[in-house]
């Protein structure tokens, strides 16, 4: 196996002969962009110039060996240790690199629930791809009336020979309309309650009865989607794990949406702290001792989440299933979101509703308008709350009707 000292050489040669070195910007109040704003707010043209660029950098990382570090080799990784791949990701941020943005679902959780429950022919089929960029994915679990409660999705599967033939809707589906494979939780025994009943396919999003609808959102983009499945046929191949068993499978992805998620995948939380100095200086303010407790507060609160994401990414890292304690990172960084709004609109005022052209004040708007979206992203705060709740302090379960639902 390659030491770790030549490895980090190979990345740096690659990286050195590929992208150009991040220059080093100094922050100056009224230059430069202050859109903070949580998500991604693109025209469909955007969109596709953006996945364009990223399946470019996608396909010579990997095919440099950068692509999927850890990865089994039979599937296209070098089967180092995860400690090169960090190595890797940290190199990389020195370097102005297309953003990596479309790939985040498909590569951090549906390739993790392929490669731990399809058969060889889908792991192979897929996997590849999926680390080369050369597709996308993904993920296909809320529903209108369900929400949150993937236990009580009513997506359809129903057997037909060696294919299932599925019917029904999901909502806020990230990527949806750039992806070409979907992770899929469904229906399969209606007559068996609550998280009994449910299977997990992957299912082509190209295929025929598969309509993608954007959904606007207040902030003014189309980040999620609303997916349509009208008597979609799936091969019994690509089936993940037993038929009436999903909920098991469906929990590897949700560990990994919520680590990835809580560990700060949907960002926003460093830029508030970083801000709401500059805003505090801005103004006039960094002297006021009430905003100074504001900021202190605000800034134990990430310190504490961040630390207790350290210990979570630990486990990870030792090759244990993400636990409950994904739920209290998320939770965590949702209301870590919501303190740096209340505090924004103490120190900004009108200036944040009202746009007077000032720069860095209105365009906060943008970020406070994306908050409730992060809230529901990878499971409410309701239901991060009940799973910490039951799972972690060992409270009794909620009431549940006769049936279980």
């Amino acid at each position: 196996m390659i030491s770790e000292t030549d490895f980090r050489a190979d990345a740096q040669d690659f990286l050195d002969g590929h992208a150009e070195r991040r220059s080093e910007e100094k922050f100056e109040w009224g230059k430069g962009s202050d859109r903070v704003g949580l998500l991604e707010e693109r025209t469909p043209e955007q969109e596709r110039a953006d996945l364009q660029a990223a399946q470019g950098w996608k396909a010579q990382e990997f095919d440099a060996g950068f692509g999927w570090i850890a990865g089994p080799e039979e599937y296209g990784g070098r089967a180092l240790p995860t400690s090169y791949e960090r190595a890797y990701r940290e190199l990389a941020t020195g370097y102005a690199i297309p953003s990596q943005g479309a790939f985040a679902i498909g590569l951090g959780m549906v390739a993790p629930t392929i490669l731990a429950h399809a058969i060889p022919e889908v792991k192979a089929r897929y996997l590849r791809p999926l680390y080369r960029g050369d597709i996308v994915g993904c993920q296909l679990f809320s529903e209108p009336i369900a929400g949150s409660d993937l236990a009580g999705i009513q997506t359809a599967a129903m057997r037909d020979g060696d294919e299932w033939i599925l019917n029904g809707q999901k909502v806020w589906t990230s990527g949806a309309q750039l992806s070409d494979i979907g992770e899929i939780i469904t229906r399969t025994s209606p007559d068996k309650p609550k998280h009994k009943g449910l299977t997990m396919f992957v299912v082509d999003m190209h295929a025929p009865g598969v309509e993608v609808r954007p959904l606007r959102q207040m902030t003014g983009g189309a980040s999620f989607n609303e997916v349509f499945f009208t008597d979609v046929r799936v091969p019994d191949t690509h089936r993940l794990g037993d038929v009436d068993e999903g909920w098991s499978v469906a929990l590897t992805t949700l560990m990994n949406e919520r680590a990835a998620i809580g560990g700060g995948g949907a960002g926003g939380s460093s830029i508030g702290m970083t801000r709401l100095r500059e805003i505090a200086d801005h103004f006039g303010l960094a002297e006021d001792a009430l905003t100074r407790q504001r900021l202190a507060d605000i800034y134990v609160r990430h310190s504490v989440a961040r630390y207790t994401n350290l210990r979570a990414m630990a486990k990870i890292r030792a090759g244990q299933l993400p636990g409950p304690e994904m739920s209290i990172a998320k939770l965590s960084l949702t209301q870590n979101m919501q303190h740096v709004a209340q505090v924004l609109g103490e120190l900004l005022g009108p200036r944040m509703i009202a746009d007077t052209g000032e720069w860095g004040t209105f365009a906060w708007a943008e970020f406070v308008l994306g908050v409730p979206g992060v809230r529901v992203a990878g499971g409410t705060d309701e239901v991060m709350r009940n799973i910490v709740g039951e799972r972690v302090l060992g409270l009794p379960k909620e009431p549940r009707g006769p049936t279980g639902r």
